[in-house]
């Protein structure tokens, strides 16, 4: 992404950060009277729109994704390769994959790089083992993936990078491995930013005050384990009246239901509970779904990742009161880039990072387009209540 898009998505977030109306229907979201609290948020929500505060699985620092475009004579070098890539998958089916892989494909097209196989591994690392020993019979020149656990996978893409294949990685990078010799790139959203662009957005809804539950990932997955500590860290920090009262971890692969299972069992302890925060949107769906059930329309959620199901419920105004959005297709141009730009001998940034995108309910229908290039459906631009 460059600098003139860097500072489109800062002006459309910034611009539209603006207070949730007030509702008496039971099953809307309100947003607490705090103007202090509001203020507080929405400064905060400005500093931290359009910069990356998170460092790479190594500590790396982040290089913006425009260190990653290809001139036209790169362009023209690479197309006369006739390359071959495949997409390896931790689990796919969900938006956020289905953006990625879309922007990978649209870019390696225009690459002329053939995409040979997508896989999905369900989120079993067994199974992405015996995905890439397949793909590898395809004798791919480009392999990009995201490893859904990075000691469980790390012999069998350290034989992949063995073989002279160029890998780049989506968010996770397994064991052993060293940028520039084993992989290209790890690519990846500023994870540690949308956990905290979650926390403010939640703080201004709750008006800062009140009891919360957390669902985080449980497991060894480095951005989940990001926006964990950035949402944890910003609660505890800037807003002391605003207590964690109960964290549960999820391990999948039923997130959407392992999460209503949590949630469910938060709302049965916490009565007064007043908002859950979930680390990604499929399992913010399990929260939903329980504070549906339960009656609690008035329960704020907060989570990261723009899936279809809580935009259209921010969209409503009910329930979801914000999120930190990442931008897979993007995400997708810059990993299809930078992989082959490796195959014509182009040094890569060890770790490549896009910045987060608050997204409330005043910009879930412009956000939806600079997530995933295209106009929101017609049945997200329908459910929108001014």
């Amino acid at each position: 992404m460059n600098k003139t898009k860097l500072t489109a998505v800062a002006a459309l977030a910034a611009s539209t950060l603006i207070a949730f109306s007030g509702c008496t229907k039971a099953t809307t979201t309100t947003t607490a009277s705090d103007p202090g609290v509001s203020e507080q948020a929405d400064r905060a929500l400005q500093e931290v729109t359009g910069k990356v505060l998170s460092k790479g699985p190594n500590g790396e620092d982040p290089a913006p994704a425009s260190t990653a475009d290809l001139s036209p004579d790169e362009i023209e070098q690479i197309r006369a390769k006739n390359l071959k890539a495949a997409i390896v998958m931790h689990y796919g089916g969900n938006d956020w994959a289905n953006a990625q892989i879309a922007g990978l494909k649209d870019q390696f097209a225009k690459l002329n790089i053939e995409v040979v196989a997508t896989t999905d591994a369900n989120f079993k690392p067994d199974k992405q083992v015996s995905d890439l020993e397949t793909v590898m019979s395809k004798k791919p020149d480009i392999i990009v993936s995201i490893p859904t656990d990075p000691v469980a996978t790390a012999s069998a893409y350290k034989k992949v990078a063995a073989a002279g294949v160029k890998l780049v990685f989506m968010d996770n990078v397994p064991q052993g491995m060293t940028a520039g010799k084993d992989y290209v790139s790890v690519v990846s959203a500023d994870n540690l930013g949308n956990g905290v662009v979650s926390a403010h957005l939640l703080a201004k809804a709750t008006g800062g005050k009140g009891e919360i539950g957390v669902i985080y990932h449980e497991a060894d997955f480095f951005v989940t384990k990001q926006r964990y500590q950035g949402f944890k860290d910003t609660i505890t920090a800037d807003y002391p009246d605003l207590k964690i009262v109960e964290e549960k971890g999820i391990a999948g692969p039923d997130f959407a239901g392992d999460a209503q299972g949590a949630a469910n069992a938060m709302l049965a302890k916490h009565p007064n509970l007043t908002g859950i925060w979930a680390v990604w949107d499929v399992p913010a769906e399990g929260v939903l779904a329980a504070a549906r059930a339960t009656g609690r329309g008035d329960l704020k959620i907060a989570t990261e990742d723009l899936g279809k199901n809580v935009a259209i419920a921010m969209a409503k105004n009910e329930l979801v009161v914000g999120l930190g959005a990442q931008v897979p297709f993007d995400q997708g141009v810059t990993e299809a880039n930078l992989a082959a730009g490796a195959e014509i001998g182009k040094k890569a940034a060890p770790y490549v990072a896009l910045s987060a995108l608050p997204v409330t309910h005043d910009n879930v229908l412009d956000a939806w387009k600079k997530v995933y290039h295209e106009d929101a459906p017609a049945d997200l631009q329908s459910s929108f209540k001014p």
